[in-house]
């Protein structure tokens, strides 16, 4: 983490200060009408006026007890006239149980000089509820219930009749389902194990499979260590989660059937795509008789009633479960802001915005949430700052916008955000921060503590810069911190100038810092910090990217790269040289035609020059210190141009001390004046620059975070 950059603030105001006095009427905001204001309390009322922030003392005017009312009025205004002077919609401390969906669409749009604003009132914390608070708990008195818990629970389980709280529909354990909250922190449905996962003992499946030489069965029968899940038998509801054939691949499976004598499981169809392979991990879950630790949970879905084992006393304590599927939805809207609300309690996505422009969500906080914090589709110009988001059962940030065919940026970007612990429900493929589409960015984000990865992006020329990611990838392997594949078409990102360490996959097996996958093109790594990462910057088969400037350090090892098109994974790229040839079109992308042979002129002849092999692509002026430097295949090595790299020669830190296992700050890192990197073209750094920043828009100050 860094301090407040004072030098950045200082560029920034002296340019808009430039900018105000060459452009007439800048800062004639006096000329320029007040925006309406609106005012939303607790304590309101929907009938009156919303145009004073407290009621008067007759209590006959004040403000709106609900957003959605707010919204409304400002609809209502602008059906009467225009509203050049925009809108700004206080919202009073407390807590706000949202009942449905909070829904805009382009008729709530501000302008460009008009913007509309939704915000928390200032230094107060403005909580939207997506659920409902339970808080009629009894003692079980269920006998069959109590028979079924563990013993050591029975004295602390409590049940609740959400029935009884208008809460009917409760979900699949699949995903997407309730959840239960207590005093800001997800609770745990019901499991066995406790934590991690235990191991298929054989697999017996009728159907052989074999991928790439890995054998495994199509089915999902399997044999299982011990006696634990002989307790499931009464179990009308009980569910599987595993990792059943590869570490990147997970799925969750209702039990079709426990053989407690023979130790087998069976589940009930869809089967895993890839199969069941020997020696994989699974866990038990959406089990009441595994009950058997403060903070677990379990619904009897026929009854309506929820069993929980609170981690301390209820009644000083919280209880939220999770009712509707998103809390702000936004379509064709523009030019609204939302600013300093916390958003927790939805199942599915917090806040989804489909086409529109420039909207804003800056300073939120977002948690405890069944999918994604925040998913932008369309339209241009959205984005997500100075936000803290954490406790996702998906992914955080999800931008996607542009036209590839015609390579339009859609501009959307990610900044100064705060996004750490999610992934709890769906494991793989749900990053901190996605980019798809064309044009967009990801800039001073903080990413750690997720399963899988932390950032991932398809499409064309993005932005990946001054991120740092740390913990990721914990719970898989072949699996990248930030990761992409599989088409020759998506070129023109940069990463650059990221900082990413301690990053080494499930039990220290390996996973890949920067992930180019199956023939990815076009990518350019320059000046990152590695520390402590395998397979640090990774070129899986494809061509014409660069790995330039970067500093690699305890690296195992900083760079791979292969040919795999040329080998087991040719089919891919087989495919595609048969559709160019054709369909003149690769992955659907006119590539030799303008505007792709414009910008990316490598593509115009790419099926005339050995397609599957790693053509042009080149590592240069990189700094490897510690670990191992290389890991490319030999078949790639004539393909590729390797020069001018330090390798295995010490760099000269500032501060050598700094850099171990107790200090993850980037700064560690930084080189002497007198290192020989500068010889080979290795350039400075701006280590101070990467990661959060304090801001007066971040929702709380930059966290100090550790491995």
């Amino acid at each position: 983490m860094k301090k407040y950059r004072w030098s950045v603030l200082r560029t920034t105001w002296a340019l808009l200060l430039l900018a105000a006095f060459a452009v007439p009427g800048v800062f004639a905001e006096h000329a320029r009408a007040a925006p309406v204001r609106f005012y939303v309390a607790g304590d309101g009322n929907d009938a009156w006026s919303g145009r004073t922030s407290t009621a008067n003392a007759a209590a006959t005017d004040g403000p709106f007890a609900t957003i959605g009312r707010a919204r409304d009025a400002i609809r209502e205004l602008r059906s009467q006239r225009d509203l050049p002077e925009g809108a700004v919609v206080t919202v009073a401390a407390g807590t706000y149980v949202i009942e449905a969906p909070l829904e805009f669409t382009s008729e709530d749009s501000g302008s460009a000089d008009a913007p509309i604003e939704y915000r928390a009132a200032a230094g107060e914390q403005v909580r939207l509820l997506g659920g409902r608070i339970v808080d009629h708990w009894h003692p079980v008195a269920d006998e069959s219930v109590l028979d079924r818990l563990d013993p050591a629970a029975r004295d602390h389980v409590v049940v609740a009749d959400l029935k009884a709280l208008g809460v009917s529909d409760f979900g699949s354990p699949a995903g997407g389902g309730l959840e239960v909250f207590c005093d800001g922190a997800a609770m745990t449905l019901a499991r066995w194990p406790n934590e991690d996962f235990v191991r298929i003992v054989d697999v017996l499946g009728a159907t052989e499979n074999t991928i790439h030489g890995n054998k495994g069965r199509v089915e999902g029968i399997f044999r299982y260590d011990g006696d634990r899940p002989s307790r499931w038998a009464a179990e009308a509801d009980a569910w599987v989660h595993g990792y059943w054939f590869w570490d990147w691949s997970e799925q969750r499976h209702k039990v079709k059937a426990i053989d407690a004598a023979e130790h087998v499981i069976e589940v009930e169809p869809p089967y895993h795509g890839y199969g069941y392979r020997k020696g994989q991990w699974f866990y038990g879950f959406n089990l009441l008789s595994e009950i058997d630790q403060p903070g677990e949970w379990y619904v009897d879905r026929a009854e309506g009633k929820l069993h929980f084992w609170p981690p301390a006393p209820l009644d000083h304590s919280e209880v939220l479960v999770s009712v509707i599927p998103t809390l702000i939805s936004m379509n064709d809207v523009s030019h609204v802001t939302w600013r300093g609300l916390t958003i927790e309690g939805v199942r599915d996505t917090a806040v989804r915005i489909a086409g529109g422009s420039a909207c804003r969500l800056v300073g939120c906080t977002i948690r405890n949430v069944g999918g994604w914090a925040v998913n932008v589709s369309g339209g241009t110009q959205h984005g997500v700052v100075a936000c803290d988001m954490y406790q996702m059962g998906a992914g955080g940030i999800s931008l996607s916008g542009g036209d590839r065919a015609t390579l339009t940026p859609a501009g959307h970007f990610a900044d100064n955000n705060h996004i750490h612990h999610y992934a709890r429900i769906e494991r793989v493929y749900r990053p901190g921060i996605t980019l798809q589409g064309v044009g967009n960015r990801a800039t001073h984000n903080l990413i750690h503590d997720a399963p899988h990865m932390g950032m991932g992006f398809g499409g064309n020329d993005h932005v990946i810069e001054l991120n740092e990611l740390h913990d990721v990838c914990y719970e898989s392997n072949d699996a990248g911190a930030i990761y992409t594949g599989r088409d020759w078409t998506q070129r023109g990102t940069v990463v650059r100038h990221n900082y990413l360490h301690d990053i080494t996959g499930f039990e220290g097996r390996g996973c890949v810092g920067v992930y180019l996958d199956d023939m990815f093109c076009g990518t350019e790594i320059s000046g990152n910090l590695f520390h402590r990462v395998t397979r640090a910057a990774f070129i899986g088969g494809g061509r014409d990217s660069t790995v330039t400037g970067n500093l690699f350090v305890d690296c195992q090892p900083a760079l791979h790269i292969d040919a795999r098109a040329l080998g087991w994974a040719h089919d891919h790229s087989d495919a595609w040289i048969e559709e160019g040839h054709e369909q003149g079109t690769l992955s659907g992308i006119h590539y030799n035609q303008p505007p792709y042979s414009e910008r990316y002129p490598e593509l115009v002849h790419i099926l005339d020059e050995e397609p599957a092999a790693p053509r042009g692509n080149r590592v240069y002026a990189n700094v490897s210190y510690g670990g191992k430097w290389d890991e490319v295949e030999a078949a790639a090595r004539p393909y590729v141009t390797i020069e001018d790299n330090l390798v295995d020669e010490d760099p000269r830190f500032v501060t050598p001390d700094r850099i171990g296992e107790n200090n993850p700050a980037a700064t560690a890192f930084a080189l002497r004046d007198d290192s020989p990197a500068w010889s080979v073209g290795f350039e400075k750094l701006p280590l101070a620059e990467i990661g959060l920043y304090e801001s007066p828009d971040r929702a709380n100050a930059p966290a100090e975070t550790s491995p």
